[in-house]
């Protein structure tokens, strides 16, 4: 064979062997990312999911595909979501959004890891066998936002010690409702406080729940967890200035846009861990044996704008234990 010939051949194929190299490559992993809300409120949480990611060498559009499918506050979109979602099929789920995102996703698909920013009691609710010891497809971080109505009442009884009749609007729809209102009402009979529960299932109900808490003559306000509350945060917000009623609620996500007060877990830490939990599971761990976090950081956040508003001042005490005070 003449050295030119040789040359040719050689180059030829040194085209030709990244072909098959390429084909053998794997694909990049498809999360699919599911929540119960719109995605307005969560950007600060989304971006504490990519920094959990980040943590194990993720990075969304350069090794990982992230699908996201947003429910808008209607949970009965939840479990075409999850079905659309274990079809396609995904490496992974990411139930965010609250008990019924995660119900749903366990719905559709046994088989597929299913990992959950946030859910009150996962042993309670059947999707884990137990915290130490998830055994199935599922994990992630628990709330216990449920467990929290006792520390909100307290807080705001700091704020309007004068309030007998406090207002607590829920969405009866979640799974944690009742719950959350026992663990309210246990906390009000111990302090000799009546407690209006006002119940919206959707947004439509959010406008006559204000005209009910005017007319059992609520002082206070406490806003139940639920992921439509959030979803609708705005317009509630909008709702207590106008009624002049010192609310309550359970994130900082309301806080930040004029709400009154907010105790509650530090989400984006939760959506953190979430992030390192899908790192960990494309890497090769499973779920059943990742166990179920627990929170450890709580957030009070007080809107100082608001107060004034209102005209509430804040007891000094209360102000000194704030983890962020909004001017």
């Amino acid at each position: 064979m003449r050295r030119r010939e040789f040359i040719t051949l050689l180059g030829g194929a040194a085209v030709a062997w990244p072909l098959p190299l390429r084909a053998q490559q794997p694909a990049m992993p498809v999360i699919g990312f599911m929540h119960s809300a719109s995605r307005g409120p969560f950007e600060s949480m989304l971006a504490g999911f990519r920094k959990g990611l980040d943590e194990l060498g993720f990075v969304e559009g350069r090794n990982l595909t992230i699908e996201y499918r947003w429910a808008e506050g209607r949970f009965d979109r939840l479990p075409s979501l999850a079905t659309e979602l274990a079809q396609r099929p995904v490496a992974i789920i990411v139930a965010a959004g609250g008990n019924v995102s995660v119900l749903a996703a366990r719905a559709a698909t046994s088989t597929i890891p299913i990992v959950f920013p946030g859910m009150d009691d996962p042993v309670k609710l059947g999707v884990v066998a137990s915290f130490s010891r998830p055994g199935g497809n599922a994990t992630g971080v628990s709330l216990f936002n449920a467990a929290l109505g006792a520390k909100r009442l307290g807080l705001l009884r700091e704020l309007v010690p004068q309030a007998t009749v406090i207002a607590f609007l829920v969405n009866s729809t979640n799974p944690t409702t009742e719950d959350q209102v026992r663990d309210l009402e246990e906390a009000a009979r111990a302090s000799n406080l009546l407690i209006q529960v006002v119940n919206a299932k959707s947004a439509s109900d959010i406008e006559p729940a204000f005209a009910a808490m005017k007319e059992h003559g609520a002082a206070a306000l406490v806003i139940g967890a639920d992921p439509l509350l959030l979803n609708e945060r705005d317009h509630l917000i909008v709702l207590a200035a106008r009624d002049r009623l010192p609310t309550i609620y359970s994130q900082r996500e309301f806080a930040a846009v004029g709400g009154l007060i907010s105790y509650g877990v530090d989400f984006p830490e939760n959506y953190r861990q979430a992030g390192v939990y899908v790192g960990r599971i494309l890497k090769g761990e499973k779920p059943a044996d990742l166990p179920v976090v627990q929170p450890t950081k709580f957030e009070l956040v007080i809107n100082l704008k608001t107060t004034k508003a209102l005209g509430i001042t804040v007891p000094p005490q209360l102000l000194a234990r704030a983890d962020e005070v909004i001017e």
